[in-house]
């Protein structure tokens, strides 16, 4: 019986993120030898995330019309060829597809069916995906059509609580206190926005950190007592184009010297895109990939 030597998901948990059925991934493993779980201290099914990936990434394949059978045969290299050769045309319309339906609902007042939307294409793409490939578009689309004027404010703000719902929920799914590394997540006084922090918390989750989010609007002080109080490993902070970008880098000076040399700073965020020559320590991620790779960059470096 194999043994977890690495963070790994439960069947269950595979199923929410894939949309892959317990059924099928038995079926799949019986039949194929992949996916190939490990065993936990209970002896229950638990799929390092490196498998959980390929297995998104095969799923998206299926949607595209292509055989599983297939699929499970190529390389990862190959897939990955695959998905970008099919990807463009096919992001760009189901983002389309998945905008228009959103503005639609969202002008019927119909919170309830914009909340079943957005939890079917979780389900559909799984989390990563959404959250990488879908909600930024969207995020825009929204508030475009605000400054247009085709959504009242209300309205905007409705969308706003349908995704920090759905983020929540997906991030306290997937919150272990075992995991690895400790992440403060908030934003500093004046910046309101606090999407990105839930948008992040949840990928750090689903990649076997332990998030705590602080929400928004945290002052100095109160960031350095958490990052002690809750033996926090790395403080991420999200600034949006709203915040005054002259004072960014000093706030993330005055935060680096006044944090343990040990403690990590990322600050990511529309609002950094345009920054240079971040505090030593500190790492300035415009885009969610970066803090994946920073994050695997970390794993890597702390592995015992």
């Amino acid at each position: 019986m194999n043994e977890m030597q690495e963070p790994a998901l439960s069947i269950s948990a595979v199923e929410r993120e894939t949309g892959l059925s317990k059924d099928v991934l038995r079926k799949w493993e019986t039949r194929y030898g992949f996916p190939a779980p490990l065993r936990d201290n209970l002896g229950e099914r638990a799929y390092p995330l490196q498998q959980v990936d390929r297995l998104r990434l095969i799923k998206r394949l299926m949607d595209a019309g292509m055989r599983p059978s297939k699929l499970i045969a190529e390389s990862d290299e190959h897939l990955h060829a695959l998905a970008q050769n099919s990807q463009s045309n096919t992001v760009r319309n189901q983002d389309s597809a998945v905008a228009g339906l959103t503005l639609e609902i969202l002008s019927k007042q119909d919170p309830g069916g914009l909340r079943q939307l957005l939890y079917r294409e979780v389900l559909r793409q799984g989390i990563e995906h959404f959250v990488l490939d879908t909600l930024d578009p969207l995020n825009q689309a929204v508030g475009d059509a605000w400054a247009r004027g085709e959504l009242s404010i209300h309205e905007e703000h409705v969308y706003t609580e349908a995704v920090q719902w759905l983020l929540r929920d997906a991030s306290t799914k997937l919150s272990n206190a075992q995991g690895s590394p400790r992440v403060l997540l908030t934003t500093l006084p004046e910046e309101q926005h606090g999407l990105g922090i839930l948008m992040l918390s949840t990928l750090l989750a689903l990649h076997g950190a332990y998030c705590i989010s602080l929400g928004t609007q945290t002052p100095l002080q109160d960031i350095i007592d958490a990052t002690e109080a809750h033996q926090i490993d790395l403080v991420a902070l999200s600034f949006s184009n709203a915040y005054p970008q002259r004072r960014i880098l000093p706030a993330l000076a005055e935060l680096r010297q006044r944090l343990p040399a040990d403690r990590g700073i990322w600050a990511g965020g529309s609002g950094v895109a345009r920054l240079h020559s971040p505090p030593d320590g500190t790492q300035l991620m415009p885009a969610m990939e970066q803090a994946l790779e920073a994050l695997a960059t970390w794993n890597a470096d702390h592995a015992e």
